[in-house]
């Protein structure tokens, strides 16, 4: 199997996102000009993951174009590039752990009959409040920039 062939499974695969074999998705990224590497979390989704790596990829090389981020609609307005690598690292972390929170919600109460919601309309409106059905969650990446 070459590396740009598929396992098998069907699961897309996102820019600084891995699995680890016992199921948990994991980002990392590149301090540019070092050799340092940032550990962004370890998450129960991959959108999570993407999220954080998403976040210190902006902050950290403030790329000309969105197109290169994973959810580049997700990025919040507010998001300040003059950070250090270590405020990048939480910034990023603290944003993939919201998307995570939200993502496991909103996918338990799925599965418990409560909620059904399309997986990419959740993608789409995790840092949004307005006609969440989830006991009041809101929880936004802007909230830890």
């Amino acid at each position: 199997m070459s590396a740009g062939e598929s396992s098998g499974n069907d699961e897309k695969k996102y820019k600084g996102v891995r699995r680890r074999r016992w199921g948990k998705w994991v980002s990392e990224i590149r301090v540019p000009g070092t050799e340092e590497r940032l550990w962004l979390g370890s998450y129960s989704t991959p959108e999570a993951a993407a999220v954080a790596h998403d976040i210190a990829f902006y902050c950290l090389r403030r790329p000309s174009s969105l197109a290169v981020l994973n959810f580049p609609s997700m990025l919040p307005p507010c998001v300040n590039t003059d950070m250090s690598p270590r405020s990048v690292q939480r910034a990023a972390s603290d944003a993939g752990m919201a998307v995570d929170a939200q993502m496991v919600i909103s996918n338990s109460s799925a599965n418990n009959g409560i909620m059904e919601k399309d997986k990419d309309e959740i993608r789409g409106s995790w840092e949004r409040s307005e006609g969440r059905d989830t006991e009041g969650l809101s929880i936004s990446v802007e909230d830890y920039l």
